[in-house]
Protein backbone atom coordinates (compact mmCIF):
# COMPACT_ATOMS: atom_id res chain seq x y z
CA UNK A 1 0.00 0.00 0.00
CA UNK A 2 2.80 2.34 0.77
CA UNK A 3 4.73 1.80 -2.19
CA UNK A 4 1.37 2.39 -4.12
CA UNK A 5 0.56 5.81 -2.88
CA UNK A 6 4.39 6.89 -3.46
CA UNK A 7 4.13 5.65 -7.12
CA UNK A 8 0.73 7.45 -7.38
CA UNK A 9 1.28 10.66 -5.09
CA UNK A 10 4.68 11.26 -7.56
CA UNK A 11 2.82 10.88 -10.73
CA UNK A 12 0.00 13.04 -10.03
CA UNK A 13 1.88 15.88 -8.09
CA UNK A 14 4.90 15.99 -10.18
CA UNK A 15 3.25 18.31 -12.75
CA UNK A 16 1.58 20.06 -10.22
CA UNK A 17 5.33 20.91 -9.13
CA UNK A 18 6.54 22.07 -12.51
CA UNK A 19 3.44 24.26 -12.73
CA UNK A 20 3.96 25.86 -9.25
CA UNK A 21 7.50 26.33 -10.39
CA UNK A 22 6.58 27.95 -13.54
CA UNK A 23 3.55 30.23 -12.10
CA UNK A 24 6.56 31.41 -8.95
CA UNK A 25 9.00 32.56 -11.65
CA UNK A 26 6.14 34.42 -13.80
CA UNK A 27 5.13 36.37 -10.63
CA UNK A 28 8.95 37.32 -10.23
CA UNK A 29 9.17 38.45 -13.27
CA UNK A 30 6.25 40.91 -13.65
CA UNK A 31 3.99 38.29 -15.76
CA UNK A 32 0.84 36.49 -14.66
CA UNK A 33 2.06 33.37 -16.15
CA UNK A 34 0.00 29.78 -16.60
CA UNK A 35 -2.06 28.28 -14.22
CA UNK A 36 -0.18 25.69 -11.67
CA UNK A 37 -2.31 22.92 -13.82
CA UNK A 38 -1.11 23.93 -17.23
CA UNK A 39 1.55 21.27 -17.32
CA UNK A 40 -1.45 18.22 -17.11
CA UNK A 41 -3.38 20.27 -19.74
CA UNK A 42 -0.31 19.87 -22.06
CA UNK A 43 0.41 16.21 -21.39
CA UNK A 44 -3.12 15.56 -21.78
CA UNK A 45 -3.07 17.46 -25.10
CA UNK A 46 -0.43 15.43 -25.93
CA UNK A 47 -1.39 12.31 -24.85
CA UNK A 48 -4.18 12.53 -27.23
CA UNK A 49 -2.71 13.73 -30.27
CA UNK A 50 -0.92 11.04 -32.95
CA UNK A 51 1.99 8.91 -32.13
CA UNK A 52 4.76 9.83 -34.94
CA UNK A 53 7.87 7.59 -35.14
CA UNK A 54 11.04 9.18 -37.74
CA UNK A 55 11.69 6.64 -39.98
CA UNK A 56 14.82 4.27 -39.63
CA UNK A 57 14.73 4.70 -35.70
CA UNK A 58 14.86 1.10 -34.11
CA UNK A 59 13.21 -0.32 -31.16
CA UNK A 60 15.12 1.96 -28.39
CA UNK A 61 13.68 4.97 -30.00
CA UNK A 62 10.22 3.31 -29.01
CA UNK A 63 11.29 2.03 -25.69
CA UNK A 64 12.92 5.04 -24.37
CA UNK A 65 9.61 6.91 -23.13
CA UNK A 66 8.52 3.85 -21.42
CA UNK A 67 11.62 3.16 -19.80
CA UNK A 68 12.58 6.83 -18.59
CA UNK A 69 8.84 6.57 -16.99
CA UNK A 70 9.27 2.97 -15.53
CA UNK A 71 12.80 3.92 -13.98
CA UNK A 72 11.44 6.92 -12.19
CA UNK A 73 8.44 5.07 -10.98
CA UNK A 74 9.97 2.27 -9.62
CA UNK A 75 12.79 4.31 -7.56
CA UNK A 76 9.33 6.62 -5.70
CA UNK A 77 8.38 3.03 -5.12
CA UNK A 78 11.25 1.79 -3.08
CA UNK A 79 12.31 5.06 -1.63
CA UNK A 80 11.37 6.28 2.20
CA UNK A 81 8.89 9.19 0.91
CA UNK A 82 5.65 8.09 3.16
CA UNK A 83 7.66 5.55 5.59
CA UNK A 84 10.37 4.30 6.26
CA UNK A 85 8.35 0.66 5.92
CA UNK A 86 7.82 -0.01 2.10
CA UNK A 87 7.29 -2.86 1.04
CA UNK A 88 10.01 -2.92 -1.61
CA UNK A 89 11.87 -0.97 1.23
CA UNK A 90 14.60 -3.72 1.39
CA UNK A 91 15.53 -2.84 -2.74
CA UNK A 92 15.85 0.54 -1.85
CA UNK A 93 19.30 0.76 -1.54
CA UNK A 94 21.69 3.83 -2.79
CA UNK A 95 23.42 1.59 -5.47
CA UNK A 96 20.17 0.37 -7.15
CA UNK A 97 18.42 3.65 -6.40
CA UNK A 98 21.29 5.34 -8.68
CA UNK A 99 22.08 2.92 -11.18
CA UNK A 100 17.50 3.06 -11.66
CA UNK A 101 18.33 6.72 -12.35
CA UNK A 102 20.90 6.24 -14.53
CA UNK A 103 18.94 3.44 -16.61
CA UNK A 104 16.30 6.20 -17.75
CA UNK A 105 19.54 8.82 -18.23
CA UNK A 106 21.50 6.78 -21.10
CA UNK A 107 17.98 5.37 -22.41
CA UNK A 108 17.26 8.83 -22.91
CA UNK A 109 20.74 9.37 -24.74
CA UNK A 110 20.61 6.87 -26.96
CA UNK A 111 16.83 7.46 -27.90
CA UNK A 112 18.59 11.02 -28.97
CA UNK A 113 20.92 9.56 -30.83
CA UNK A 114 18.63 6.98 -32.68
CA UNK A 115 17.50 9.06 -35.13
CA UNK A 116 21.05 10.23 -36.37
CA UNK A 117 20.06 13.39 -36.07
CA UNK A 118 22.74 16.55 -34.96
CA UNK A 119 20.64 17.98 -32.37
CA UNK A 120 19.89 14.49 -30.92
CA UNK A 121 23.85 13.39 -31.09
CA UNK A 122 24.89 16.70 -29.35
CA UNK A 123 22.21 16.63 -26.58
CA UNK A 124 23.23 12.95 -25.78
CA UNK A 125 26.92 14.02 -26.05
CA UNK A 126 26.17 16.98 -23.63
CA UNK A 127 24.01 14.67 -21.20
CA UNK A 128 26.35 11.59 -21.08
CA UNK A 129 28.58 14.37 -19.85
CA UNK A 130 27.12 15.79 -16.96
CA UNK A 131 25.42 12.44 -16.02
CA UNK A 132 29.49 10.83 -15.52
CA UNK A 133 30.08 13.57 -13.19
CA UNK A 134 26.89 13.86 -11.78
CA UNK A 135 26.45 10.16 -10.65
CA UNK A 136 29.28 9.53 -8.52
CA UNK A 137 28.64 12.55 -6.59
CA UNK A 138 24.93 11.42 -5.55
CA UNK A 139 26.75 8.08 -4.69
CA UNK A 140 28.83 9.73 -2.41
CA UNK A 141 26.50 12.31 -1.05
CA UNK A 142 24.19 9.64 -0.24
CA UNK A 143 27.17 7.38 1.33
CA UNK A 144 28.36 10.35 3.41
CA UNK A 145 25.18 10.00 5.13
CA UNK A 146 24.76 6.10 5.42
CA UNK A 147 28.16 5.65 7.50
CA UNK A 148 27.28 7.03 10.32
CA UNK A 149 24.22 4.98 10.35
CA UNK A 150 25.36 1.84 9.65
CA UNK A 151 23.86 0.93 6.06
CA UNK A 152 23.72 1.98 2.59
CA UNK A 153 19.47 1.56 2.50
CA UNK A 154 17.92 5.00 2.46
CA UNK A 155 14.70 3.66 4.58
CA UNK A 156 17.98 2.76 7.07
CA UNK A 157 19.78 6.10 6.69
CA UNK A 158 16.13 8.27 7.03
CA UNK A 159 15.26 6.09 10.12
CA UNK A 160 18.74 6.31 11.50
CA UNK A 161 18.42 10.36 11.24
CA UNK A 162 15.08 10.52 13.14
CA UNK A 163 16.61 8.39 15.53
CA UNK A 164 19.47 10.60 16.29
CA UNK A 165 18.18 14.15 15.10
CA UNK A 166 21.88 15.98 15.84
CA UNK A 167 23.15 14.43 12.51
CA UNK A 168 21.32 17.17 10.56
CA UNK A 169 24.03 19.58 12.10
CA UNK A 170 26.78 18.10 10.90
CA UNK A 171 29.35 18.80 8.98
CA UNK A 172 29.13 15.74 6.80
CA UNK A 173 25.19 16.38 6.26
CA UNK A 174 25.58 20.11 5.53
CA UNK A 175 28.69 19.26 3.00
CA UNK A 176 26.74 16.28 1.55
CA UNK A 177 23.36 18.57 1.20
CA UNK A 178 25.61 21.13 -0.77
CA UNK A 179 26.51 18.64 -3.00
CA UNK A 180 23.17 16.91 -3.54
CA UNK A 181 21.25 20.08 -4.15
CA UNK A 182 23.61 21.07 -7.36
CA UNK A 183 23.65 17.82 -8.72
CA UNK A 184 19.71 17.64 -8.45
CA UNK A 185 19.91 21.17 -10.77
CA UNK A 186 22.59 18.97 -12.93
CA UNK A 187 19.76 16.06 -13.10
CA UNK A 188 16.87 17.63 -13.25
CA UNK A 189 17.79 19.67 -16.64
CA UNK A 190 17.73 23.53 -13.95
CA UNK A 191 19.46 26.42 -14.41
CA UNK A 192 22.45 27.11 -14.19
CA UNK A 193 22.97 23.84 -15.68
CA UNK A 194 20.52 23.60 -18.83
CA UNK A 195 17.87 26.11 -18.94
CA UNK A 196 13.67 23.90 -19.58
CA UNK A 197 12.68 27.09 -21.03
CA UNK A 198 15.20 27.24 -23.94
CA UNK A 199 15.61 26.13 -27.65
CA UNK A 200 18.75 27.64 -28.56
CA UNK A 201 20.90 25.53 -29.94
CA UNK A 202 23.97 26.29 -27.77
CA UNK A 203 22.87 25.93 -24.42
CA UNK A 204 20.19 22.58 -24.90
CA UNK A 205 20.79 19.17 -23.30
CA UNK A 206 17.47 17.95 -22.20
CA UNK A 207 15.59 19.46 -25.11
CA UNK A 208 18.31 18.59 -27.50
CA UNK A 209 17.55 14.87 -27.13
CA UNK A 210 13.43 14.83 -27.38
CA UNK A 211 12.75 17.13 -30.35
CA UNK A 212 12.33 14.05 -32.42
CA UNK A 213 9.72 12.78 -30.18
CA UNK A 214 5.93 13.82 -30.42
CA UNK A 215 2.52 13.02 -29.36
CA UNK A 216 1.91 10.27 -26.47
CA UNK A 217 5.99 9.38 -26.20
CA UNK A 218 6.79 13.27 -25.99
CA UNK A 219 4.16 13.61 -23.11
CA UNK A 220 5.99 10.41 -21.29
CA UNK A 221 9.35 11.87 -21.77
CA UNK A 222 7.72 15.39 -19.93
CA UNK A 223 6.14 13.70 -17.52
CA UNK A 224 9.29 11.43 -16.40
CA UNK A 225 11.10 14.41 -16.28
CA UNK A 226 8.57 16.25 -14.15
CA UNK A 227 8.65 13.00 -11.61
CA UNK A 228 12.50 13.04 -11.58
CA UNK A 229 12.44 16.41 -10.56
CA UNK A 230 9.74 15.50 -7.92
CA UNK A 231 12.06 12.75 -6.69
CA UNK A 232 15.17 14.83 -6.22
CA UNK A 233 13.52 17.24 -4.34
CA UNK A 234 11.73 14.70 -2.29
CA UNK A 235 15.36 12.79 -1.87
CA UNK A 236 16.72 16.17 -0.76
CA UNK A 237 13.77 16.89 1.53
CA UNK A 238 13.40 13.05 3.39
CA UNK A 239 17.17 12.56 4.01
CA UNK A 240 18.34 15.66 5.43
CA UNK A 241 14.84 16.64 6.65
CA UNK A 242 13.20 13.71 8.12
CA UNK A 243 10.59 15.07 10.33
CA UNK A 244 6.95 14.00 9.25
CA UNK A 245 8.38 10.35 7.73
CA UNK A 246 6.56 7.95 9.11
CA UNK A 247 7.75 4.88 10.74
CA UNK A 248 4.97 2.24 10.61
CA UNK A 249 2.75 1.81 7.65
CA UNK A 250 -0.50 3.01 9.55
CA UNK A 251 -2.91 4.65 6.70
CA UNK A 252 -3.08 7.86 9.19
CA UNK A 253 0.69 8.04 9.47
CA UNK A 254 1.00 7.03 5.31
CA UNK A 255 -1.40 9.68 4.05
CA UNK A 256 0.31 12.65 7.04
CA UNK A 257 3.70 12.32 5.93
CA UNK A 258 2.85 12.28 2.18
CA UNK A 259 0.67 15.71 3.22
CA UNK A 260 4.38 16.67 5.05
CA UNK A 261 6.39 15.80 1.96
CA UNK A 262 4.18 17.41 -0.03
CA UNK A 263 4.96 20.42 2.00
CA UNK A 264 8.74 20.05 1.52
CA UNK A 265 8.93 19.63 -1.78
CA UNK A 266 6.21 22.52 -2.73
CA UNK A 267 8.61 24.56 -0.59
CA UNK A 268 11.74 23.70 -2.34
CA UNK A 269 10.23 24.00 -5.49
CA UNK A 270 9.32 27.15 -4.44
CA UNK A 271 12.89 28.20 -3.72
CA UNK A 272 14.37 26.52 -6.74
CA UNK A 273 12.01 28.52 -9.12
CA UNK A 274 13.59 31.85 -6.82
CA UNK A 275 17.07 30.96 -7.21
CA UNK A 276 16.41 30.54 -11.49
CA UNK A 277 14.97 34.03 -11.39
CA UNK A 278 18.30 35.48 -9.76
CA UNK A 279 20.66 33.37 -12.03
CA UNK A 280 22.23 33.29 -15.16
CA UNK A 281 22.53 29.82 -17.39
CA UNK A 282 26.64 28.72 -17.12
CA UNK A 283 28.45 28.62 -20.28
CA UNK A 284 28.93 24.56 -21.14
CA UNK A 285 32.45 24.82 -20.54
CA UNK A 286 31.79 25.76 -17.33
CA UNK A 287 29.12 23.44 -16.06
CA UNK A 288 31.73 20.34 -16.04
CA UNK A 289 33.77 23.13 -13.34
CA UNK A 290 30.49 23.39 -11.12
CA UNK A 291 29.73 19.29 -11.06
CA UNK A 292 33.26 18.63 -10.40
CA UNK A 293 33.17 21.38 -7.12
CA UNK A 294 29.79 19.52 -6.10
CA UNK A 295 32.09 15.66 -6.44
CA UNK A 296 34.34 17.36 -4.20
CA UNK A 297 31.94 18.50 -1.76
CA UNK A 298 30.62 14.96 -1.69
CA UNK A 299 34.07 13.61 -0.80
CA UNK A 300 34.93 15.50 1.73
CA UNK A 301 31.87 14.69 3.07
CA UNK A 302 32.49 11.19 3.04
CA UNK A 303 35.94 11.80 4.78
CA UNK A 304 34.02 14.07 7.28
CA UNK A 305 31.69 10.78 7.92
CA UNK A 306 34.37 9.04 8.58
CA UNK A 307 36.90 11.65 11.24
CA UNK A 308 34.48 12.85 12.70
CA UNK A 309 31.74 10.03 14.02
Amino acid sequence: MVGAVQVVALVAGSPVLVGLMRKVRARLEGRRGPSIGQPWRDLRKLLGKERIVPEHTSWVFTLTPLVVMASVGLVGAIVPFASTRTPMGAAGDLFAVVYLLLLGTVFLALGGLDPGTAFGGMGASREMTVAALAEPTVLLAVFALSVPAGSSNLSAIVAATLAHPARVATLQSLLAFGALAVVTLAECGRLPVDNPSTHLELTMIHEAMVLEYAGPDLALIEWGAAMRLALFAGLLANLFVPWGVATTTSPIQVLLGMAVLAAKIALLGVVLAVFEVFVAKLRLFRVPELLAASFVLAFLAVTASFFLT
